[in-house]
């Protein structure tokens, strides 16, 4: 039996997102990826893939005005998001799109997009992978549909030179992240290292940006974000991006 509910998108009021906790909901790795992204006033397109319920998009509505593309393969999940967008009434800045994001190139055209943001699976797939039972879950977190590679080389064609693309993902594969990038001319520029906690001793994610360009150098390593703090509570960055300050 399906179960649907509507929650507040994190402290921003009057954003709603429909979620299906039998599915899955959308996590603090998507939120963070958000607000990481550079977004610069001229760019008039973005697209996020493997977009779930769309809480990417519709959080990108806060920083900027661009038409934002959602791409979510899943069929039911694809609905989620088109429903919580119509939900904001941001249907004339948000288009979701129910397709495979290996193909999208063919549909919204190669060379076209000015920033593209992703939070792929994080997890290789073999046939001893221990995947979930949840066959949403499998899609989301192992890389059956599409996989680093493919996610590269999906965002070259998206991307106009110079374009954006921005990435959470593990910090474990940051080698492969690394080589990956550079493999489709996508230059990294930005790295941000996520800790689970202010005295964690490793990064648990990583979030990167890179400029589709053949000019390589200029990375920037940003200061470590963490999630909570000694005591267990969200950090005060954590809670600007999630917008609870006072609450």
């Amino acid at each position: 039996m399906k179960t649907e509910v509507i929650n507040d998108l994190l402290g921003y009021e009057g954003l709603k997102i429909i979620q299906r906790p039998d599915i899955f909901n959308f996590s603090l790795d998507s939120t963070l990826l958000a607000a990481f992204v550079t977004i610069n006033n001229s760019d008039k397109k973005i697209i996020d893939l493997g977009t779930g319920n769309a809480p990417i998009p519709i959080f990108l509505t806060l920083r900027t005005k661009a038409k934002i593309y959602g791409i979510e393969i899943q069929e039911e999940i694809y609905d989620l998001a088109r429903r919580s967008v119509e939900l904001n009434n941001l249907q004339e800045q948000i288009t979701i799109i129910n397709a495979d994001a290996r193909e999208i190139h063919k549909i919204l055209g190669v060379s076209s997009f000015d920033v593209v943001t992703v939070n792929p699976p994080y997890f290789p797939y073999v046939e001893t992978s221990n995947i979930n039972k949840n066959d949403y879950l499998t899609i989301a977190r192992h890389e059956v549909c599409f996989n680093l590679d493919e996610v590269l080389l999906t965002s070259r064609r998206l991307l106009k030179d110079g374009g954006t693309l921005a990435m959470v993902h593990r910090a474990e594969r940051m080698m492969d992240i690394l080589e990956t990038f550079r493999k489709y001319s996508i230059e990294p520029k930005r790295i941000r290292f996520v800790y689970p906690k202010q005295n964690s001793t490793e990064a648990l994610a990583i979030l990167i940006e890179g400029k589709k360009s053949k000019k390589k150098g200029s990375l920037k390593i940003l200061k470590p974000l963490y999630v909570y703090n000694t005591k267990g509570k969200y950090t005060k960055e954590i809670l600007s991006i999630f917008n609870y300050q006072g609450k």
